[in-house]
């Protein structure tokens, strides 16, 4: 019976430890800007009436973001374990930058557009 390797947890590799690298730095980017996404919209709603049509398209776009990207992200993480049944393994950093990325896309994208 053949037995499958189990990759490590702690990346040995240059590329791997760069790809780990790159992981912590899309987790600090996604957090400072949906500190700043936050921030924002926190002074829109204090600023604006909540029944004007901006606000209302405003917060429309927030909840329809925000399941589009727990969409795609569940999607990963559903295509990573079915691998994972099939035999083929990836190691954590190479999953979780794929079930951050479209957190972090969008949380830069509103950062990027509400501060103007």
């Amino acid at each position: 019976m053949k037995h499958a390797t189990p990759t490590a947890l702690i990346p040995m590799s240059p590329f791997a430890m760069m790809d780990a690298w790159k992981v912590g730095m899309m987790a600090l980017e996604l957090w400072t800007s949906s500190l700043s996404t936050i921030n924002h919209r926190n002074q829109l709603w204090q600023t604006q009436p909540f029944f004007s049509p901006k606000m209302m398209k405003e917060n429309q776009r927030m909840v329809t973001e925000k399941l589009e990207a727990s969409m795609e992200a569940g999607f990963a993480m559903q295509k990573t374990l079915l691998n994972m049944l099939s035999g083929q393994h990836a190691p954590w950093w190479v999953t979780s930058r794929q079930a951050m990325q479209p957190y972090h896309q969008r949380s830069r994208a509103n950062s990027r557009r509400l501060s103007r």
